[in-house]
């Protein structure tokens, strides 16, 4: 073998980058959460019920990705702030979830579909939260915690 050869071969390398979903469903999140008027992204049961045995909340909450070879599928699920325009907000994270998944990843976003599910002034978003939080704690009972 040459070193003419070995150059040939190295360049028909076959390579491939993938993401896992939940990657993607990390980054839109991360970016998603940061979004004026953007109260939480809420998951469904199960994402509640792994909340209860965590002290930190999943930044892929409320997101599901579906993730091809070149594009990715969003759908989200908010709270939003009362009073604000829920169109500015989803047109917001679009644009930036679709940047930060091209810069990051290289792959397209081709499709964002947001459910707003709630609501809430930042005073009843607060209480709501602080309250779950101490239902939780009231609830936790562990005999190695005294």
């Amino acid at each position: 073998m040459t070193v003419m050869d070995a150059t040939i071969q190295k360049s028909d390398l076959n390579k491939k980058l993938t993401f896992e979903n939940s990657v993607i469903e990390k980054i839109a999140g991360l970016v998603s959460r940061n979004v004026d008027g953007v109260l939480s992204l809420d998951g469904g049961m199960m994402s509640e019920l792994a909340d209860r045995f965590s002290k930190t909340t999943d930044p892929t909450k409320g997101i599901d990705a579906e993730v091809g070879e070149k594009q990715v599928a969003l759908d989200m699920e908010a709270t939003i702030e009362y009073g604000a325009d829920a169109r500015q907000i989803f047109d917001e994270i679009c644009s930036r979830t679709q940047k930060a998944i091209k810069n990051y990843t290289g792959l397209d976003v081709v499709e964002i579909n947001l459910n707003i599910n709630d609501v809430l002034t930042k005073k009843e978003w607060e209480q709501q939260s602080t309250r779950k939080k101490d239902d939780i704690a009231n609830t936790v009972n562990d005999d190695r915690v005294e």
